[in-house]
């Protein structure tokens, strides 16, 4: 059995771990461009947790524990490593919950409880990844004899480090890059510094932590709800927001519901427990989505909605938050958003993510109320996004990510902001988000018909970057040696070796006869003049073409371009 104190003492240990080998875990990325940041973003999501954790008396439950934990980590998940690493602490909350002690079996319930929320959340998991790792650790720990759970949990460090060698061969761009699933290893080293305290031994140390931005305000941080799962933001692709209960015949399968469900429309979400599957799909085809759930019961708590006319207002389910004044403990001094809520003044308010100074001040004229450092080198949490939302003085908040590995964290804070509505439109680039906010009409009449314009700018936009590579590596069968030159379209590699060539190989993969206008961003420590010369190889593909040059002031990538 374990006490309370050694699970709170565990989970701490492993946060310290992941922490001070975070560079190390960043490194593991596959993709040689210098942004790598899983170790960064999964030590600080079980890193939110640690001062909350300090804050417990050794006399605590396993269930007050893992409940303090869980709730800390989901306000501070960075990128989707750190998201779904908070899911999986969010299943120790659910199996603990309500218990003094752990014993074999418990811990091996809330193993399996995290993975299975993992999983549920991302609606097409990729094996080779966390995910994997995850997964076989549980299997393997739930199929042991182990007597006590020191023993149990070194059957999960075996296992886990013998599903993470194996990652290469079940994704081969990571046998390609020589490397191991850099989520995969994060877990891994996690799990390790947990096992330290379940032997017995001391925990591990803390190292230099990554700095936490956002300040917490215990008045107001108490008032946020938790929810049960992730959820992406609407995509009116598939028009009807529906939703309801499915009150299980015996044999009725989830799983067969879900499959059906994804085939026939996007934005899945499927949870189940003894009595009931309750599931939520966005589809062109309500009626067929029904008469398949028909067959596994009878069907209560209808929700139908048109999401051209209204966006889903999502049922919160979850309960308040706890300990919110530990949180306030020691809050940051570099922070760039207060966490109070603002009483709004207008109908509609902007955040946008970006890293720069003038990326910052692009969005800033463009109406942006608040701009989230992140995007290149660390992401935001959902807790900075959130702050940033509770600036704004506005009813309904739109959030640009301006990043594919933002989204996630930004979706979790729909469902944390309780006084405003927010809407997520998902945007994966600068040059996306830009187009976005320049679509924005103040005077539309529905948040709706204001996220589908922003939707519609952003998609009709084609996005490049200029980059260099961080480590030698081989993509799409092209050998890339550390140093060289990169660039990207449409986030794939279009050519690497000389700056100037490949600038002209993006250019003549960017621009056709039909393009009217670029931008051109360049970053920090790149001159005017050779903005210029890019300037000048665009025109050479398209002398009519209206092109703006704004210094961005950006890391990691010297050039951001977009064409319309």
């Amino acid at each position: 059995m374990i006490s309370g104190k050694i699970l709170r003492d565990a989970i701490i240990s492993g946060a310290n771990n992941i922490n001070n080998q975070r560079s190390r875990v960043d490194e593991l990325n596959v993709f040689p461009v210098p942004d790598g940041d899983t170790g960064t973003n999964m030590g600080m999501t079980v890193g939110a947790a640690v001062r909350e954790l300090e804050a417990l008396d050794d006399s605590c439950t396993v269930g007050e524990a893992a409940k303090t934990a869980a709730s800390a980590m989901l306000r501070g998940a960075r990128g989707n490593s750190g998201v779904i690493t908070s899911l999986l602490f969010r299943g120790f909350s659910k199996a603990l919950e309500g218990k003094k002690e752990a014993d074999v079996a418990d811990i091996v319930a809330a193993l399996q409880k995290g993975v299975e929320g993992a999983y549920k959340a991302v609606m097409k998991p990729t094996e080779g990844t966390i995910l994997t790792v995850a997964r076989v650790a549980s299997e393997e720990a739930a199929a042991s004899d182990a007597a006590d759970v020191p023993a149990l949990w070194d059957v999960v460090l075996t296992a886990g480090q013998k599903a993470l060698e194996d990652t290469p061969n079940l994704l081969p761009v990571l046998k390609k890059a020589g490397v191991v699933d850099a989520g995969g290893q994060g877990i891994m080293v996690i799990f390790e510094g947990m096992g330290k305290v379940f032997h017995g031994e001391d925990m591990i140390a803390g190292g230099e932590a990554a700095p936490n931005k956002a300040k917490l305000s215990t008045e107001n941080a108490g008032k946020g709800v938790f929810t049960d799962d992730l959820m992406k933001v609407e995509d009116i692709t598939n028009g009807y927001c529906t939703q309801f209960l499915i009150n299980k015949n015996e044999g009725a399968s989830a799983a067969k519901m879900r499959a059906f469900a994804e085939s026939n429309g996007d934005s899945v979400v499927c949870i189940e427990d003894d009595d009931v599957i309750n599931l939520h799909v966005h589809t062109a085809d309500p009626g067929k989505i029904l008469s398949e759930a028909i067959k596994y019961g009878y069907l209560t708590n209808f929700k139908i909605e048109n999401m051209h006319e209204q966006f889903l207002a999502r049922q919160k389910q979850g309960k308040s938050l706890e300990k919110q004044a530990s949180a306030e403990k020691a809050p940051s001094q570099a922070s760039e958003f207060i966490y109070a809520a603002v009483d709004p003044s207008r109908d509609y308010g902007f955040v946008a993510v970006a890293a720069g100074e003038g990326l910052k001040a692009v969005f800033t004229d463009l109406a942006a109320d608040a701009v989230v450092s992140g995007g290149q080198t660390m992401n935001p949490s959902t807790e900075d996004i959130l702050a940033a939302i509770q600036s704004v003085p506005a009813k309904t908040v739109f959030v640009l990510p301006n990043n594919k590995n933002i989204i996630m964290a930004a979706e979790q804070a729909v469902h944390l902001s309780e006084e405003k509505k927010v809407i997520v439109v998902p945007t994966k680039t600068i040059p996306q988000g830009i187009s976005a906010m320049l679509a924005v009409d103040p005077e539309a009449e529905q948040d709706s018909e204001l996220a589908l314009a922003m939707l519609d700018a952003a998609k009709h936009v084609r996005s490049g970057q200029v980059t260099y590579a961080a480590r030698d590596s081989e993509f799409d069968g092209k050998k890339i040696k550390q140093g060289e030159y990169l660039s990207l379209c449409e986030g794939k590699l279009c050519a690497n070796g000389k700056e100037t060539s490949v600038i002209k190989k993006l250019a003549r993969e960017m621009v056709s006869d039909d393009s009217a206008f670029a931008t051109v961003i360049f970053g920090e420590g790149v001159t005017e003049e050779q903005a210029a010369e890019v300037e000048n190889l665009l025109h050479k593909e398209n002398k009519e073409m209206e092109i703006n040059i704004i210094d961005g002031g950006q890391p990691v990538y010297y050039y951001i371009i977009s064409v319309e």
